[in-house]
This record gives structure tokens, sequence and C-alpha cells, in this order.
């Protein structure tokens, strides 16, 4: 069986805890990475960062700062600081077996020495590519209830449905048909283009509680809606077909998930976690 050393990835993308948000903003742009590990001053993981997290805590009511710009929250604010780590000398299964339990999609891999990289459910969806043809078909390891949302649905609905129901993905649907679909990164980066000017602008708005009496208290409302954020080339997949070929798309693509039809009708969907629970 292959270890976590022949997976992982030895790149790893740091910060420390009192930087900021917006710094966390730059380096995922910059590196392409979803997630970045974050270390105290002796360089020791402390934590961990991914855009889901931030997406999920910085939205609607809160403590006060929630309502301060993105940009100027301090990393350990939103960072998750149960870290779960692996060394490098485990199996894959022992990796899979973590992420599955704990509910995550990454595992920081010390040594000896400290730090010495990171292993996540896209790197498995590699060797699933490459290593599992014909173990198993789509339809055998799919998820068959879908949650989806139509495009009119406002963004704090999508992310409480996605909370609710512990997903990292959404499908859109217009006239039963899929057409879309969001994930963190596209309530992470939202922006909507301004059809005269052409200029990005977030389509936020701050309103004043109606009972409230201090004029500063203030709660966040998101006018977007599922249809201005989801990312419209949405890949598709049958049911029959091998779920390596559902492994190669999401990791060619880095995606979660890919809606399953038959017949032009949505009958599941097929995600990493999914996938991952073939190599066990």
């Amino acid at each position: 069986m292959m270890k976590v050393s022949d997976v992982m990835s030895d790149e790893v993308v740091v910060i420390q805890d009192n930087e900021q948000i917006g710094h966390v903003k730059n380096l995922i742009l910059k590196h392409g990475f979803s997630r970045i590990v974050v270390i105290d001053e002796n360089g020791v993981p402390v934590g961990i960062v991914t855009e889901k997290d931030i997406a999920r805590k910085l939205r609607g009511n809160g403590p006060a700062w929630r309502r301060r710009p993105i940009d100027k929250i301090s990393v350990r604010r939103v960072m998750n600081n149960k870290i779960i780590t692996i060394n490098p000398d485990r199996e894959i299964k022992d990796a899979v077996e973590l992420m599955i339990k704990n509910n995550i999609s990454s595992i920081v891999v010390v040594d000896g020495e400290g730090l010495a990289g990171i292993i996540t459910k896209t790197d498995l969806m590699r060797i699933y590519s490459e290593k599992f043809q014909g173990r198993w078909k789509v339809e055998d390891i799919m998820t068959p209830d879908v949650i989806t949302v139509n495009e009119n649905h406002a963004i704090t609905q999508v992310i409480s449905l996605m909370e609710k129901n512990n997903i990292g993905i959404i499908i859109v649907m217009r006239d039963n048909e899929p057409v879309g679909f969001i994930n963190s990164s596209n309530i992470f980066f939202a922006s909507f283009e301004d059809p005269e000017t052409g200029v990005s602008v977030e389509k936020i708005y701050f309103v004043r509680k109606v009972d409230g009496k201090d004029k500063k208290d203030f709660r966040l409302i998101s006018m977007l809606t599922a249809g201005d954020i989801m990312t419209k080339d949405l890949l598709k997949i049958g049911k029959d077909e091998d779920a390596t070929g559902a492994a190669k798309m999401m990791f060619d693509e880095d995606i979660s998930g890919i809606p399953v039809v038959e017949d032009g009708s949505l009958v599941g969907i097929i995600t990493k976690t999914d996938v991952i629970k073939g190599i066990q």
C-alpha cells in the first residue's frame, strides 16, 4: 500500500496567525491553493485556514469583528486550530480514515523535524484516477440525495444550506436541469460587475436592525444570488461510468463534486469524499 509520503505535496504555503485575511487571499490567488497552514513564531503548525472556513465564519450577524472589512480580520479569528497531523510513513488509507472521521479535506504532514508537507483530497483524486481503474462505477459510490438551489436563491441561503448539510458544493438548477455549481471559492471571492461601468463591486448592504437603538448596530445582508456567483461551466458524468473518470475530472478541474445525470436528469452527485471512501 502506498504511503502518505508517496502522495503528499511537500510544497506548503504558510502564514503566521497575526497576519490578516487580506494576506491569505493574496496567497491563495498567487499560489492557487485553497488552504494555508498557520504556524507560530517557531515554525510549528498551529492551525489551518481555508476558503471554506472564511466563507462560513464571516457571514451574517455575530461578534463585532465579523463586521470589519474582511481583509482586516486576523487569521487567528477564523483559522481552525484543531489541527490534524499525520506522519509521512503512514499508509494513505490512514489519511483517508482521518479525513472522513474528522470531516476535513486536508491533513498536515509532520515528521521528526517538523512540517513536512500536506496531503489533500485532491492529491487522493490523482492517486485514485491512476491506480483504481475498474474498482467502482459512479453509481456505486455516488450520493443519490442532492442538495440544490435555483438561480434566485440568496447567497445567505446557499451558505446556510451548505452548513446545515455539511457539504462543500451545491448544484444550481434551472427548470429541473443542473446549470451551475457554487463552492467555497465562489463565495469567498463573490463579486458583481456593474453592467454600466464594468467595475467589480460587492453586492453587500449594511442594514440597521429595526429594533436596534444603537445606530452602530448593523447587520450584513448580501444581495448576491446563486446565479450571480455560480460557476456556469458545469461538468456532468453518467452513473455507469468508471469512478476513476470522476476522480480525474475533479483533479484536473480542481472541483469537489460532479453532478450525475441520466437522460438529462439529475440522479446524484459524486464528490471527493465519495471517491476517497473507495480507497479504503
